[in-house]
């Protein structure tokens, strides 16, 4: 299980023909591997990667987990194209509860960040991606400080809304509400597209948002996009209900935002 999607098993070599077609057929654009980590992963995905790039002529991205940088070399000789690493945590604290040393895990803060650097060094600034979840317990100026020192290191980070599952040591944590995922949403999509920086918020005494650094006016041209609110991640990606159901909320919408939606979104903010 990888957030709340339950994944079948399907056999490589028909899984590898189907994405072929599909490609040929013009329905992919770009294949997303997302990986676990274990002891051989990387050669097993380098393996599988080369498999793919044989018998369908596609961009790769590969979601992951490496532990060092010689993870990362062994991907781009296999053809990937881009790689995302991810950090999850907003701030160190919560790193080090949810992922980081006091769970007696692998990863460290300062670690991924180095990798992520040696991820630009061999992908190229603008192929590297992390991922950041919102609701573990971080502030909305947190996430958005988080999303500005990723942005200007030259990584793209996407957002998730946390999602609580069954049977793990955060099963019984709420999901954030949606008023404050839409909150980070505008904000990573004024800092991503450089409409406004970190310097330019400001956040009430509980860390809310309260002004984005544009004026009132931009803002709502801005929302009445629906950009901000679109799956965020690697180009082509949509991403349908990975972290909500079909019923709702919808945090990250996977195709453009209809009218009725923006008015929702609007209340939503109280804007």
């Amino acid at each position: 299980m990888l957030s709340r999607v339950t994944w079948p098993v399907f056999s490589t070599s028909r899984v590898l023909t189907n994405l072929a077609l599909a490609v040929n057929q013009g329905k992919v654009k770009r294949v997303c591997v997302q990986a676990l980590n274990y002891p051989e992963v990387f050669h097993e995905m380098s393996a599988l990667i080369q498999r793919l790039k044989q018998s369908a002529q596609v961009l790769v991205s590969v979601s992951c987990q490496p532990l060092k940088s010689d993870d990362l070399w062994l991907l781009s000789k296999a053809g990937v194209e881009r790689v995302g690493i991810a950090l999850d945590a907003a701030t160190i604290r919560i790193f080090n509860e949810v992922k980081g040393t006091k769970t007696g895990g692998a990863y460290r803060w300062e670690d991924q960040f180095r990798l992520l650097r040696a991820a630009i060094g061999i992908f190229g600034e603008g192929n590297v991606s992390t991922h950041l979840i919102v609701g573990l317990g971080e502030t909305e100026i947190e996430a958005a400080s988080l999303i500005q020192e990723c942005t200007d290191m030259g990584v793209l980070p996407a957002l998730f809304a946390f999602t609580p599952v069954e049977g793990t040591a955060l099963a019984a944590y709420p999901p954030p509400k949606v008023e404050v995922y839409r909150r980070i949403q505008l904000a990573r999509h004024l800092i991503v597209n450089g409409l406004a920086r970190i310097e330019d918020m400001s956040a009430d005494a509980d860390g809310r948002i309260a002004e984005f650094g544009i004026s009132k006016k931009a803002l709502a041209r801005t929302m009445e996009t629906g950009e901000p609110f679109l799956t965020s991640g690697c180009s082509d990606c949509n991403r349908p209900f990975y972290n909500e159901k079909p019923s709702g909320p919808i945090y990250n919408y996977p195709r453009p935002v209809r009218q009725d939606e923006l008015a929702k979104i609007r209340e939503e903010l109280k804007m």
